[in-house]
């Protein structure tokens, strides 16, 4: 429990670091007395605007993001009992992807700015219930292959609506969202996903007890009396409503609910209930990380959030998928 308590004591002190990090940076660094006294000042001035109604709303959302991420992923990977499952593998993401595709081919985002995140949490919520009807009764595989499944038919979804876009900038549109993105999302993005962002991490950190039970066999959990299928509906709806939120308002950001687990479970161990927390902290801390250096690395326009991601990521899940060869028995 001390060791606990001082890995999230660090991760949150690393974490309120890169919250004044990301305050700062951008195409126009701010100095720290410059801000501190652009917040405080009764008028209403340049650096306070920057920050209040830009770099705020960006860091908040990127740690709650982030977040939802990380735990998703720890709940996943306890769940299905595999290293390389994350937020994706139910098929919320690619719902969630597709909602806010629809929202953006019909028009219906230019017309109303939160049309594509509420499209985007509808989408997530459609995918999870096809995911668990699809899945139900039969096991953590079949739930797996119901998710590969719904995930499969969203992409071909999203294929067919860049396919058919009306005209080059309605497919721009659609190719630029899904990269992923923080750039232009304000308090009312806020407002809008953090509520359900909550309410899903709330639902998936009430697995831990039958994770932990989870991870001696099916059979063994429920002779402890776990419900595994009360256990799979707080999994399976947890990620739906907090990494489709978060995917309605960002775009698809890979790789983070894989990296995050297993960077703190080095530190943690490797029983499920231990690493929930740390595991969310540590997304946080990677997205928030993620996109700041969006804004620091200068190539004409600001590089996408979801392509750093991917360039984090990729090489960590290239090693992991060594690691995992050379440890198979």
């Amino acid at each position: 429990m001390r060791n606990n308590g001082l890995v999230n004591g660090v991760l949150v002190l690393l974490l309120l670091a890169m919250l004044v990090i990301s305050l700062l940076a951008g195409r126009v660094w701010i100095p720290m007395a410059e801000v501190w006294h652009g917040l405080w000042l009764p008028d209403a001035n340049l650096a306070g605007a920057i920050i209040t109604q830009l770099r705020l709303p960006r860091a908040i959302l990127a740690i709650a993001v982030g977040a939802a991420l990380g735990l998703s992923g720890a709940v996943l990977q306890g769940l299905t009992r595999n290293p390389l499952a994350e937020p994706g593998l139910l098929g919320v993401s690619a719902g969630a992807a597709f909602g806010a595709v629809i929202a953006v081919y019909f028009g219906f985002a230019r017309q109303f700015a939160i049309a594509a995140p509420v499209m985007g949490m509808l989408g997530a919520v459609l995918a999870s219930l096809a995911t668990f009807t699809l899945g139900r009764g039969g096991g953590t595989i079949t739930l797996v292959l119901a998710g590969a499944a719904v995930s499969a038919l969203a992409a071909a979804g999203i294929s067919l609506a860049l396919n058919l876009a009306p005209n080059p900038y309605a497919a721009y549109e659609i190719m630029t969202w899904l990269m992923g993105s923080l750039a232009d999302r304000s308090w009312l993005h806020v407002l809008l996903v953090t509520p359900f962002i909550l309410i899903g991490c709330a639902m998936l950190m009430m697995t831990s007890r039958g994770l932990d039970a989870l991870a001696l066999g099916e059979s063994q959990a429920q002779s402890l009396g776990i419900d595994l299928r009360r256990l799979y509906a707080l999994a399976l709806f947890g990620t739906a409503l907090a990494v489709g939120a978060s995917t309605a308002v960002t775009g698809i950001v890979g790789f983070i609910g894989l990296v995050a687990p297993h960077v703190v479970r080095p530190l943690m161990g490797h029983q499920p209930s231990r690493i929930l927390l740390p595991a969310a902290l540590g997304g946080g801390l990677l997205l928030l990380f993620a996109d700041v250096a969006t804004r620091l690395i200068h190539v004409g326009a600001e590089m996408k959030l979801g392509v750093v991601t991917s360039l984090i990521g990729t090489p960590f899940f290239f090693w992991l998928v060594v690691r995992l060869r050379k440890t198979a028995p």
